[in-house]
């Protein structure tokens, strides 16, 4: 079985897509997706299902919902298969469990490469960095999940991994920057400090990436815009970290021009206290 959830909700096994079309049984398969090889109880499956407004046959609906799985489940993997979809899709006391190896869900493989990134970055090796952590954004096809329809459990898990791809997406640049490519990744933060028009780190990157390639004037206009928003919408200065970034290129400071130093640290934390 292979199970994509960083887009699309995708299931195969031997080619084969056994994913419903039904939208609470693809909630559920979602949900023991992210699980793999652990039990996800019951009550756990009907909140996301249901809320708080259970009816009043919630346990035999929610049977059902996992009887549709499995006859899918059994129909892709054939008469011949070593084990039934009771096994894959097994019953344990108080709840469910998909029973596949963790490598089997793309989401897993995305958090290894985070973590070898992660080491590689910590290690100095910002090429090995670069390297791993743009794998583990190529894996991502659209937001977490986008066709499926999420309740309050699976909306926690989405969120959590929209924001563990940002952070890894700016985990790259930050590497990208240390080994001096800013003049590549200016059309890249142009268009997302437009998606996340009050995400300091980003419009950091961007002003950094800017007066590397010779546009200190583009990269003041960056920061003088995001102050304006900041102030107009939510009452506020930029932090102290993004303001001595931009003293420092009001009087060009020369640590701007330093690619890779010895600090691992954020391009935002550059001029951190």
């Amino acid at each position: 079985m292979k199970i994509q959830v960083l887009g699309p909700l995708s299931a195969e096994v031997n080619g084969g897509s056994i994913v419903p079309t039904a939208g609470k049984p693809r909630q559920i398969l979602a949900l023991l997706a992210l699980y793999p090889g652990r039990v996800v109880p019951v009550p756990t499956l009907m909140e996301e299902l249901w809320r708080t407004e259970l009816p009043q046959s919630a346990l035999t609906t929610l049977q059902t919902y996992i009887l549709q799985l499995r006859r899918r489940l059994g129909t892709a993997m054939g008469p011949g298969a070593p084990a039934g979809a009771k096994d894959v899709i097994a019953t344990r006391h108080g709840g469910y469990l998909l029973q596949i190896a963790p490598e089997a869900v793309d989401v897993h493989t995305y958090e290894s490469l985070v973590r070898a990134g992660q080491q590689a970055f910590d290690a100095g090796d910002d090429g090995g960095a670069a390297a791993r952590l743009r794998e583990a954004l190529a894996l991502w096809q659209g937001p977490a999940l986008v066709d499926v329809h999420v309740g309050p459990v699976l909306g926690i898990e989405v969120l959590r991994l929209e924001e563990s791809r940002l952070v890894t997406l700016e985990r790259r640049i930050d590497v990208d920057l240390r080994l001096g490519r800013h003049a590549q990744l200016i059309v890249e933060l142009t268009g997302l400090i437009a998606r996340h028009p009050q995400h300091e780190g980003l419009h950091s990157q961007a002003m950094v990436a800017l007066y590397r390639s010779g546009r200190q004037a583009t990269a003041l206009d960056v920061y003088r815009r995001l102050r304006t928003r900041l102030v107009e919408e939510l009452g506020v200065e930029p932090s102290p970290q993004l303001q001595r970034l931009h003293q420092a290129m009001l009087t060009v400071d020369p640590a701007l021009d330093v690619i890779a130093g010895p600090r691992r640290s954020s391009t935002f934390d550059l001029f951190a206290a």
